[in-house]
């Protein structure tokens, strides 16, 4: 008999769900994430042991011969790859050039001065053009007898007028000031909108103090955007590591000589000129584990620092 309720009603006592209704209810939001599981665990997961597999082998594809760590031993005895990665090494010098101006422009902007909004489109606009078409211009613009040299000549400053593409002692420093000029605008941008949520009372607080200019910027501003500067100089750095094979094969192709060959680069000619898929293989899983370093050591930097604010 169901028991009965004092108006002479009767209820059923309320069952809790079982395990497998219970786990049917709480897994059903996670079917609409399978799609998305699925696609990048093709397009990235699986190339990734892919690369990772090929290392250890020599040959084409389509008759691959294990050869163990051979293809990691014959990098680090290539000159042509230590040269590659001692390159992506000089590139990384622009990143506190890169974060130091964009900084110091985020916060002349931040200030409002007249018409700042203009000059925030205007300095963001390079980082939107294609690498591409950059490279061209700039190869336009930067080759020995090309419009900056022959401008230099002109107005008699010919002794400012060197090979810019064509020295090797001067090459990756080229390629690191058209990288400079792309990049710049996006870390202007990231800049200043973090300063836009600094409060304002901070601010007018110091202000109220007798805090100068120099003094807000110093030790208000730059100090509650700090995780914000660290998110940019890691990305950045992974940038100079692994995203500028697009400037060096537009506007060098590695040269003169392999002056300026990065390790992308050095990838594309033994991985598609040369045939050489494992050897290729391996230069890509060098680049990813010194990417993953500073991926980790970001990580563990943020995690330091939500540790101190508790």
């Amino acid at each position: 008999m169901a028991p009965e309720m004092p108006g002479g009603g009767s209820t059923v006592a309320a069952r809790p769900p079982g395990l497998i209704r219970a786990a049917r209810a709480k897994g059903w939001p996670y079917l609409f994430l399978l799609p998305a599981v699925v696609a990048i665990a093709g397009i990235f997961v699986y190339p990734l042991i892919e690369v990772v597999r090929y290392s250890f082998y020599a040959g084409s594809v389509g008759s691959l011969s294990y050869v163990g760590t051979a293809n990691y031993v014959s990098l680090w005895q290539d000159p042509v790859f230590v040269q590659s990665l001692m390159d992506n090494l000089k590139l990384l010098a622009t990143v506190p050039i890169m974060t130091v101006l964009a900084l110091v422009i985020a916060l002349i902007i931040n200030s409002q001065i007249r018409g700042w909004r203009q000059y925030r489109s205007i300095v963001f606009l390079p980082y939107i053009l294609p690498a591409t078409a950059m490279g061209l211009t700039f190869g336009y613009l930067l080759e020995r007898n090309g419009v900056l040299n022959t401008f230099l000549r002109d107005i008699g400053l010919g002794a400012l007028a060197p090979d810019w593409l064509g020295s090797g002692s001067i090459v990756v420093a080229t390629i690191g000031m058209v990288i400079v000029w792309q990049q710049l605008g996006f870390g202007i941008v990231v800049f200043a909108a973090a300063l836009l949520g600094v409060p304002t009372e901070l601010i007018e607080a110091a202000k109220m103090d007798g805090a100068g200019w120099w003094q807000v910027q110093r030790l208000i501003l730059i100090p509650h955007i700090r995780r914000v500067i660290e998110f940019f100089v890691i990305l950045e750095a992974i940038t100079m590591l692994s995203a500028v094979f697009t400037y060096v094969y537009v506007l060098t192709q590695g040269g003169p000589g392999n002056a300026s060959s990065v390790v992308e680069y050095y990838i594309f000619q033994n991985g598609f000129e040369n045939g050489a898929i494992g050897v290729a293989s391996a230069a890509a899983v060098v680049l990813l584990v010194l990417a993953s370093v500073l991926i980790f050591f970001y990580l563990r930097l943020r995690l330091r620092s939500e540790g101190g604010a508790k």
